[in-house]
């Protein structure tokens, strides 16, 4: 069985290099991001995490917040600020306008698995999946998970975007998130 170490490793170094947030999990990150002790929900701790405001602004504006404040669990692949700044212009604010909630809530759903899904088990997914994990979502499609080969892991959505996990198991009271960097589109 391949040990989930280097994954933990790898996020760790990912926090450190990249600034990525890391909710509820110890006093400060490499980042100087602002931690709690205690665990929150999801909801809670994401509009604690500057680099989540994006996806907060999101998830308010689908209607979604009752739900990830509910009791799950729930894997949440939560994408940074930066993530959602690579899509192409527009695409943000076309998403959060009232008219669009359905589209919003499809993206935002996809980013979900009911669930707790952490690396161990997610990698123990992928070795039994002979290299890949298929995970389905809340929204209904599938996302593949994949080792990117140093410890890391690759998601891929249904139009073939990647997001790297760039922190894991950031555990909250009703489930557990893992930071990506790239916002996942399903079909």
């Amino acid at each position: 069985m391949k040990p989930t170490l280097p994954f933990a490793v790898a996020s760790a170094l990912a926090l450190a290099v990249c600034g990525a947030p890391a909710i509820a999990a110890s006093p400060a990150d490499a980042s100087g991001h602002a931690m709690h002790a205690q665990r929150q929900d999801i909801v809670s701790a994401a509009v604690a995490t500057p680099s989540l405001s994006t996806l907060v602004a999101a998830v308010k504006a689908a209607d979604l917040v009752g739900t990830l404040q509910g009791p799950g669990p729930f894997t949440v692949f939560a994408p940074t600020n930066e993530a959602f700044g690579k899509l192409p212009a527009g695409t943000v604010d076309g998403l959060l306008k009232p008219d669009a909630k359905a589209a919003l809530t499809g993206v935002l759903t996809y980013h979900v698995v009911a669930g707790n899904v952490d690396a161990a088990t997610l990698a123990k997914q992928i070795q039994a999946g002979g290299g890949s994990a298929t995970l389905t979502t809340v929204q209904g499609g599938t996302l593949t998970a994949k080792s990117d080969g140093m410890g890391g892991i690759v998601l891929t959505d249904a139009k073939g975007g990647t997001a790297k996990v760039v922190a894991a198991d950031l555990r909250q009271s009703n489930g557990v998130v893992h930071v990506i960097d790239s916002v996942l589109m399903p079909q």
